[in-house]
Formats: structure tokens, sequence, C-alpha cells
């Protein structure tokens, strides 16, 4: 069965009409949780059968204190290698939360506006890619366009530039792209779902920062939340990095087909549970942990677009968002060997869980993965 990309954008759409069934944050963690879950009263064990999830690993938070953190399964299969929990599964679409953090981390220090424009004589990539005049749209993307998804096309479908020419490096990728895919609307007006738009982003940021999107993320936005061995993700099983785990694929998908290196800033990096925690820990702060970014910025990055799908809950700037009044914000992630998700509830309670596979139809495992996490979060309470 070839990969179906044309479902990605259904499956965020389908996540955030969800969270109509399922009030996210409500109730308090406690330290109960950790005996709670593991008398198997949420049974990760159960969901890895389900799914045929090789290895899992699950984390959770409260107040910045973990309450939970267990990997189980297989890491790598042919040298019987277990889970730990500090080994590192693709994390694909959780990439995109970690790429606005960035954003909004440049804004803040005056190196960056959402309003300011990408492509043209006066854009910040100016004429790095392609020709001096672009087609319909093209000048008038700004990086808040790229944020919410209302560039106006580059959509995450059967056409998605993120997967095709897998040989060509980002540069020539872009260059092409641009110069001979139209935008469909104009930018602002719909939101049209685009791993391209973010991959844009981190170009943004190399130029905006003057060096690698990666080492910049991991100086400023890692560094400080302790995070020192998340990285981007390489393409083959032979060159997986230290303590990663092998992707698996299901119905003839095979995860090392994929370039997943250029995907760096939309989909690229490799973490596990207990680092994506941490990371949602330090972005708005907890007792004893500084925020990585302030309560105005925050709102922002939080706040909708309007172009989003409704349905108690839309798309703001690199998180879904809850506005059902729970004040929750995550996201979800799925590639050829990965399901992920990674959420942020009102109260401080943060959560992540990633799988080295993905079945098919994928977003069934996905709105599976969303709910399991849900109900931990919900329930492990005093």
């Amino acid at each position: 069965m070839p990969i179906n990309h044309v479902t990605r954008r259904a499956v965020v759409t389908n996540l955030l009409r969800a969270s109509a069934a399922t009030a996210i944050g409500v109730p308090a963690l406690s330290v109960l949780a950790q005996r709670e879950l593991g008398q198997g009263r949420f049974n990760t064990e159960g969901f890895q059968r389900q799914y045929r999830v090789p290895a899992m690993s699950v984390a959770i938070s409260k107040d910045g204190r973990f309450v939970y953190d267990r990997a189980g399964g297989m890491a790598d299969r042919q040298h019987l290698t277990q889970a730990q929990q500090d080994s590192l599964f693709r994390i694909a679409d959780l990439s995109k939360p970690i790429t606005a953090v960035t954003i909004f981390f440049l804004i803040e220090n005056g190196k960056l506006n959402l309003t300011d424009k990408v492509f043209g004589p006066a854009g910040i990539l100016n004429a790095k890619y392609g020709k001096a005049s672009y087609k319909p749209y093209v000048a008038e993307v700004t990086v808040d366009h790229l944020l919410t998804h209302t560039a106006g096309g580059w959509a995450a479908d059967e056409n998605d530039p993120m997967f095709h020419n897998n040989g060509w490096d980002q540069a020539k990728l872009i260059t092409t792209t641009i110069e001979n895919v139209p935008l469909t609307s104009q930018p602002g007006t719909q939101w049209i779902y685009s791993n391209f738009g973010y991959c844009l982003l981190g170009r943004v940021i190399e130029q905006v920062a003057g060096q690698p999107y990666d080492a910049y993320v991991q100086a400023n936005i890692l560094g400080p939340c302790g995070i020192t061995s998340m990285q981007i993700g390489r393409n083959s099983e032979r060159q997986r990095g230290a303590n990663e785990v092998v992707s698996i694929g299901q119905y003839s998908e095979d995860p090392y087909k994929i370039n997943v290196s250029r995907m760096d800033s939309c989909d690229g990096w490799i973490a596990s549970s207990t680092q994506l925690v941490q990371f949602l820990d330090h972005v708005a702060g907890a007792p004893n942990i500084a925020a990585l970014l302030k309560p105005e910025t925050i709102r922002v990055m939080t706040t909708p677009t309007p172009a989003s799908p409704t349905g108690n809950g839309r798309y703001a700037r690199g998180w879904m968002v809850s506005d059902n009044g729970t004040g929750a914000w995550w996201h979800s992630g799925s590639l050829p060997g990965s399901t992920s998700f990674m959420i942020r509830t009102a109260d401080g309670s943060c959560a992540a869980a990633v799988c080295n596979t993905r079945t098919e139809p994928h977003q069934e495992m996905d709105m599976a993965l969303y709910r399991m996490m849900s109900e931990m979060v919900q329930n492990v309470s005093g």
C-alpha cells in the first residue's frame, strides 16, 4: 500500500474536532499516577498489541515534576534491544511546535516579526530561492501565514513536496516548488496543513539566526530545557543516532525511504517522551522552571487562526488548541514508522507519547493515541 499523505490534513482536522468529546486538562495529576498506571488502569501494553507497536514511551508531569515516565517493547527487534526512557523516536509533526517556539523566541528577541514577508525584495529569504519574480501570492506570504498553515497552498497531500524527489537538497526542493507549484488561494484566507510551510520556517530561522536550524534550536530552546540528545533524524536505519529505536513500517510503508533529515523543521526531530515533556514544562514554565516565552507571547502563539476548522478545537501557531474552555494545547505526529502526541493542559500538566510504527488507516491510530493520552491526563488524579 502506498504512503497516504492526503490524510494528514484530515487527521489534524479530526483531532481538532475530537476535543469536543474529550475535556482535556480539567483535573490535576498527582503522585498516584505512577501507581494507577502501573496497575494497568491505563493499558499502554493493550494499545501496543492492538496497533502492533514494537516500542512505545510515555511520560507525564505535573507542576514540573514527573509523575509517570515509562518505555516498553523492542527498540530493535533484530538485536533484541529493549526500549528505555532515554530511547529516541522519530516524532514527526511534533517538530512543528518546536519550530514555532523558536520563531517566537526570535520575535521576543527583536529579530523577527509575524508580519515579515518571506519572499520578494523585502522578504527574509529575498530571492535566495527561485526567481526574483514569483507566481501569484508567493510574495505576499508572511511568517504568520506559515505558522498558521494559511499560506494558500503547498498542502500535505499526495503532492506534498516533502515526500517527493528525495535526492534533492532543501535548496533545490524549495526553489523548484515555489517556481512550479502555484498557491491556490490568497494567503490568510484558507487553512491548508502544510509540511512545506514549516520547512520554509526552518530556513527563516537559519537566515535570521545566521546558523543552521538545528544548532540554533539546540542552543537556545532545547539547551535551556536541559535536553542534550535531541537531534534531527537520519534517513537510513544504519545511520540511526545513539539510542534511536528502529522505525517499523506496516502495510508496505518503508520509514527509510523518506528524506526525514530534509524535513528538519517540519517533521525531522527525534526525541524521547521524557524530553518532550521537559520541553512542554519549559515553554510556559512551571514551579521552579523558568519559562522560555513570556505570557503574552504564549497567548499569541496559542490563539487560533480564524481560518482553522472548528469543532471545539482549532489550529493556532504551531499548536492545536482547545476552545471549549479547557485551555489545552497539543499536537499529534505521524510518519511511516512513527506515531506521536504531546499536550500541555491549563493546569500545567504535560504529557507525551511516542511509538515506532503506525498502522493503516493511520488516522485511527492517531485518534486512539489521542484518546488514551487524554484519558490518562484526565484520570490520574487524587
